[in-house]
C-alpha cells in the first residue's frame, strides 16, 4: 500500500460526499485486502491528530463536513469555557458548563458548532458542546491538599491553584503521599473526570507551606511544568564552549570592534542580546544592530539545541529567570558584555532623514562593546542632562545625542503609518530580601527604552523583508486584525463616546490609532485604551506572512533576542544559511518551509505557557501583599465589567480585585455589554471601565486567586 496519511485526508474532503466505513473506503480507493490494517492505522492516527472523526457507528468522515472542530479548550472559573480552533483564521467557540463534557482546561477536543447568528452583516459569536476528548493537556494537579472539616485522616483532596480546574482531585489515604492537611502539593492524575466524577489523583510531591519564601514561584514551576535544571548532555556541551573569541573565530567576519557600540539594558539585566553603533552620514544615519550569534554556538540536532527548542523561551519571575540557554551561553559567551570581543550578526542600515530605509546589509561579525549602559544612565545623560554622566560618558555623548534623533525620527514614522501605541501604566513588583513583595510601582519608560525599542523594530523589518525579498521560508511574528464582531462592538461603543471608528470592515491600524488620540488627555483616556487594547488579537508566530496588525507592518520577524527566544534563533539559521548560499537548491528550501510550521506552533505555545506564568506568580504575591490590609480603603479605576459585576485595579498598587454586584445595594443593577456598564434601573448610575472609584478590601482569597472589594464609605 504506497496510500499515505495525506492522500486519506485528501480522499476524505473532497471526494468522500459522506461518512464511510473502512470497507467503503477500501473499495473506493482500490485497496487490496492486506491493505487494510495500515489503512486502519492511517485512520487512528488522523482521528487521534483530530484531523477526522470517528462516529459511533465506526464511519470515519471530515470534521468540517459535519460541523465539528477541533481545538484547545480554555476553561473559565465559571465553568464555562472557549474552543480556540486549530483551523486558522477562524474564530472561538463559546461552550456553555453543561456542554464541556469532562473536558479540563487546556485540553484537545471534538466540538459541534451550532450555525453562528448573523449579526449586522457579521458573524456572531459562535457556540458548541464538546463531543469528544482527543488529548488530555494535564497530567498534574497542583494546589492545597486538604481534608473534610473536623477529620485529621482518610479520603482528602486537592483544591487547584488553577482558577480554571474547578473540580477538586480526591486523594485517596494510601496515595497522600505523606502530606499534611494545608500543604501545597503536587498530585499526578490516576483517573480523569468521567460523566460527573471528579478526577483521582496521588500526591508526588510536597512543594511547602503557604508563607514560604518563594513558594508562588515553586508553585506556578510545578504547575506549568517548567522545567529548572538542564540535564547532564546539555550541561556537558555548555560546559565544553569556548568561553573567548579566539582568531580563528573572526576569520570570515567583519570586524567592527573600533566601531563605538553600546549596550542598553535595565540595571538587573544579566544577558544582554543586542548592542547599537550609530553615526551621521550624507543624508541621514546609519545604524548598526548587533546581535548576539548564538547559532554560532548552539548547532541543530545538538543537546543544546534540542533543549532550547523544548523551553521555546526564557521565563522571567520576579524572584527568579528560568533562561533558555545554560549560564555558559546566557551569560557567558554569548552575552555582548562589555571590553570583550563578542560574535554577531549584524543589520547595517542607512536612513534617511525621514526614517524611510535606504541600504542595508547583513552579516557575521565581531564587536567589542564599549559600554554596558543602563536605561537609567542614558536617560540621565539624553533628558536630565545630569553633569556627571555626561562628563563620565563623554566619549560616546555625540553617539547618545544622534540616538535620540533618529528614535524621534522612526517614532514617527510608525505614528504615521497607523502603528499603535497603547499609553497603560505598567506594574514592576519590588521584592526584599527574603522574596515577598515590597511594594508595586509604576514601571518607568523612557527615552532610552524608546531608542532601544525602535532600533530593535527596525532591525526585524529590515532583516524580514531581505529574508522575504530572498524568496525564503521565514518564522514571521504576526499580528492579525481584530474580529468583525469585535470591530463592530467597537465602533458601536466608541460611537457612545462621540468618537468615529473610521474604516468600517476595511479597518486598519490608523483608525484604531485615530480613535486612541481622539480619546487623549479625556477622562475617557484609560477607558478607550482599555476596551480597544482587548479588542485586538494576540501575536503569535507562524510560517504565513500576513503582517503585523499592531505595528502597520507588512513584514516583521523576531530577529534581536535569540538568547531568549527561540524564534529569533531560527532566523538568525536562515540568515546564516542565506549567507553560505544553503538554499538554492529546491529540496534545502523545501525542508525548512516544511518544518517552520511545527516550530511556529511550538514556540507560540511555549511563549503563552510562559506569559500565564509570568501572569500567575505576579498574581499570588498581590495575594499575599494584600491580607495584612483587609478593612483598608484605597482609590482605584474600573478596568473590566461583566454581569456579575466589575473590576478595579488600585491606583497606587496596580493590584485588580472585583466588586461583585451583590455588593451594590442602593438598587437593581443590569449588565449592558455594548457600553461596557452597569446600569442602575432606578437610580440610572452607571459604572463603567475607566471610571474613578474608592473600594475597601474585604476578602483575599489565595486559592482561587481573588480579591473582593466593595464600595468605601470613606
Amino acid at each position: 500500500m504506497t496510500t499515505t496519511n495525506k492522500d486519506i485526508l485528501s480522499f476524505m474532503r473532497a471526494r468522500a460526499g459522506r461518512p464511510l466505513l473502512i470497507p467503503e473506503i477500501m473499495r473506493q480507493l482500490r485497496l487490496k485486502s492486506e491493505d487494510r490494517r495500515k489503512l486502519k492505522l492511517i485512520l487512528a492516527e488522523l482521528v487521534i491528530e483530530g484531523e477526522l472523526i470517528k462516529t459511533r457507528g465506526n464511519r470515519f468522515g471530515a470534521p468540517e463536513k459535519m460541523n465539528l472542530e477541533t481545538g484547545i479548550f480554555q476553561a473559565h472559573a465559571a465553568g464555562y469555557g472557549f474552543v480556540l480552533p486549530e483551523k486558522k483564521g477562524v474564530s472561538d467557540i463559546y461552550v456553555p458548563f453543561g456542554g464541556r463534557l469532562d473536558a479540563m482546561d487546556r485540553d484537545k477536543v471534538v466540538v459541534r458548532v451550532s450555525p453562528p447568528v448573523k449579526k449586522k452583516g457579521a458573524e456572531g459569536k459562535r457556540e458548541g458542546v464538546i463531543i469528544r476528548i482527543l488529548e488530555r493537556a494535564n497530567t498534574r494537579i497542583v494546589g492545597t491538599y486538604e481534608l473534610p472539616e473536623g477529620r485529621t485522616a482518610g479520603h482528602g483532596f486537592v483544591a487547584s491553584s488553577n482558577a480554571r480546574i474547578t473540580q477538586d482531585t480526591i486523594i485517596s489515604p494510601e496515595n497522600a503521599g505523606g502530606a499534611q492537611k494545608g500543604d501545597l502539593v503536587s498530585a499526578e492524575i490516576i483517573a480523569y473526570p468521567l460523566r460527573g466524577r471528579p478526577p483521582e489523583g496521588k500526591i508526588v510531591k510536597v512543594i511547602g507551606r503557604p508563607g514560604d519564601p518563594g513558594i508562588e514561584s515553586e508553585l506556578i514551576i510545578e504547575e506549568y511544568a517548567l522545567p529548572t535544571d538542564f540535564p547532564p548532555p546539555v550541561i556537558g556541551e555548555a560546559s565544553g564552549v569556548q568561553q573567548e573569541v579566539g582568531p580563528a573565530m573572526r576569520r570570515g567576519r567583519k570586524d567592527l570592534r573600533d566601531l563605538p557600540t553600546v549596550t542598553i539594558d535595565g540595571e538587573k539585566a544579566r544577558d544582554f542580546d543586542d548592542a547599537v553603533s550609530i553615526e551621521a552620514i550624507k543624508g541621514g544615519y546609519r545604524l548598526w544592530v548587533h546581535i548576539a550569534d548564538v547559532a554560532h554556538y548552539v548547532r541543530e540536532g545538538t543537546f543544546l539545541d534540542e533543549e532550547a527548542y523544548k523551553r521555546g523561551t526564557s521565563v522571567y519571575l520576579p524572584d527568579r529567570a528560568i533562561p533558555m540557554l545554560p549560564e555558559q551561553l546566557s551569560n557567558g559567551i554569548c552575552s555582548l558584555n562589555p571590553k570583550v570581543d563578542r560574535l554577531t550578526l549584524t543589520a547595517e542600515m542607512d536612513l534617511s532623514p525621514t526614517g524611510e530605509l535606504m541600504r542595508h546589509d547583513i552579516y557575521e561579525s565581531v564587536i567589542n562593546s564599549n559600554e554596558r549602559m543602563t536605561y537609567t544612565a542614558v536617560r540621565e545623560i539624553i533628558v536630565d542632562k545630569d553633569r556627571a554622566q555626561i562628563k563620565r560618558y563623554a566619549p560616546l555623548l555625540k553617539e547618545f545625542e544622534l540616538m535620540e534623533e533618529l528614535m524621534e525620527i522612526l517614532r514617527a514614522k510608525r505614528a504615521k503609518r497607523g502603528s499603535i501605541d497603547f499609553d497603560l501604566p505598567e506594574p514592576e513588583i519590588v521584592l526584599d530580601l527574603q522574596g515577598n513583595m515590597a511594594d508595586i510601582i509604576r514601571a518607568e519608560r523612557n527615552k532610552a527604552h524608546q531608542i532601544v525599542e525602535e532600533f530593535m523594530l527596525a532591525a526585524n523589518e529590515t532583516v524580514a523583508g531581505h529574508l522575504e525579498d530572498l524568496d525564503l521560508p521565514l518564522i514571521y511574528r504576526i499580528h492579525e486584525e481584530p474580529a468583525e464582531e469585535k470591530v463592530a462592538d467597537l465602533a458601536e461603543f466608541l460611537a457612545t463616546l462621540g468618537i468615529t471608528l473610521s474604516g468600517g470592515k476595511k479597518l486598519k491600524p490608523a483608525h484604531l490609532r485615530k480613535a486612541l488620540s481622539r480619546a487623549k488627555g479625556t477622562t475617557e483616556e484609560v477607558l478607550v485604551n482599555t476596551v480597544v487594547l482587548r479588542t485586538m488579537k494576540q501575536a503569535r508566530y507562524s510560517e504565513e506572512n500576513v503582517g503585523h496588525f499592531g505595528l502597520a507592518a507588512e513584514r516583521y520577524a523576531h530577529f534581536t533576542s535569540p538568547i531568549r527566544r527561540y524564534p529569533d534563533l531560527i532566523v538568525h539559521r536562515i540568515v546564516k544559511g542565506a549567507l553560505r548560499g544553503k538554499y538554492k537548491s529546491a529540496e534545502e528550501t523545501g525542508q525548512l518551509a516544511g518544518a517552520l510550521p511545527d516550530m511556529a506552533v511550538h514556540c507560540s505555545q511555549r511563549e503563552r505557557t510562559a506569559m500565564e506564568a509570568e501572569r500567575d506568580v505576579v498574581a499570588m504575591l498581590k495575594l499575599r501583599f494584600m491580607e495584612d490590609k483587609l478593612g483598608e480603603s484605597f482609590d482605584g479605576i474600573i478596568t473590566g465589567v461583566a454581569q456579575f459585576g466589575f473590576f478595579v485595579q488600585l491606583k497606587e498598587l496596580f493590584i485588580e480585585g472585583m466588586v461583585h454586584v451583590s455588593m451594590l445595594t442602593d438598587d437593581y443593577y443590569h449588565y449592558i455589554e455594548k457600553q461596557h456598564c452597569l446600569r442602575g434601573e432606578r437610580r440610572k448610575r452607571v459604572y463603567r471601565i475607566g471610571d474613578g472609584i474608592r473600594v475597601r478590601v474585604d476578602r483575599v482569597d489565595r486559592e482561587r486567586k481573588r480579591i473582593d472589594f466593595s464600595l468605601s464609605n470613606e
